[in-house]
């Protein structure tokens, strides 16, 4: 298969599978579509390995080991017939990635497969730092940015972006055995994970938890408000863009009256109210809030 044919396949899956990773969106520099493409196929399809659901958890985390193989073989430069690892190799030569954090992603995909819950919100950040962080820092890495204050502030947006994405699915992954609130936190309103799991919680009792929970997102979410200033515009709109809509989000997850039943999203009326705030960050990149 031809270099450009495995760039296109990776291509093909970011745009048949766009979430929350910046691989279609049009502000990013054309040159570097590709490479973010590549990226993003490598953590989609260890994703789909950590989450098949026909398989038993020790299968899947067989799959993700095979799938670490091949990264290492990547990282070897030991040629590799297949279209994702062929232009993942080529990318992480080209930007001089650090693999490290394509090793992350694969930690937090094998803790997937075995962890359903975290004690403390510490914990529930260790596993922050391996599933989103390293989509931050990979970004940082192709705009050729890797100051400590830089890498700081985007890991505390991605970090806040993943809570964020528990808080509002908690409907979704309650049913599924998954219980991310912190064991801690539920202990402080005299509840427990097991108990939300068991749909034995009433909202009300939840209510001081998801109130904890919504506030140190949302502080750690300003806390990366400085990186704005720090990156190249372009990257600067997709970021505030980021924000603005992550703040939107803790204040409808805020405002849901059964958070344990609903799932809240953003519709394209409140992506055009974004707009104008959006391109007013970017312009004049704002200071952290204290």
């Amino acid at each position: 298969m031809e270099l450009a044919q495995a760039y296109q396949h990776c291509l093909d899956i970011a745009r048949n599978h766009y979430e929350n990773f910046p691989t279609a969106s049009k502000l990013l520099r054309a040159d570097l579509r590709p490479a973010v493409a590549a990226i993003y196929a490598f953590a989609r399809h260890a994703d789909d390995l950590a989450d098949e659901d026909d398989a038993t958890p020790e299968t899947r985390i067989k799959q993700l080991d095979a799938w670490e193989t091949l990264l290492e073989r990547c990282e070897n430069n030991v040629s590799i017939d297949q279209p994702i690892f062929m232009a993942l190799a080529d990318t992480i030569q080209k930007h001089a990635l650090d693999i490290e954090e394509l090793n992350n992603l694969l930690i937090a995909f094998r803790m997937d497969v075995t962890i359903h819950g975290y004690a403390t919100l510490d914990e529930l950040l260790f596993y922050c730092k391996h599933s989103a962080n390293p989509v931050g820092r990979l970004m940082l890495m192709l705009h050729r940015i890797n100051t400590a204050e830089a890498l700081y502030c985007s890991d505390k947006i991605c970090s806040a972006l993943q809570l964020i994405n528990f808080w509002q699915d908690l409907s979704v992954d309650l049913p599924r055995g998954r219980c991310y609130l912190p064991e801690a936190w539920l202990q402080e309103a005299d509840l427990t994970a097991q108990q939300l799991l068991d749909g034995d919680v009433d909202n009300q009792l939840l209510r001081p938890v998801l109130d904890k929970a919504i506030a140190e997102t949302r502080s750690m979410l300003e806390e990366g408000l400085p990186l704005l200033a720090m990156i190249p515009f372009r990257l600067r709109l997709q970021i505030a863009a980021t924000i603005h809509a992550g703040r939107r989000m803790l204040d409808k997850i805020d405002n849901l009256e059964s958070p344990m039943l609903e799932r809240s999203t953003l519709n394209k009326k409140e992506w055009k109210k974004m707009l104008l705030p959006v391109l007013k960050d970017s312009l004049f990149p704002p200071k952290a809030k204290h």
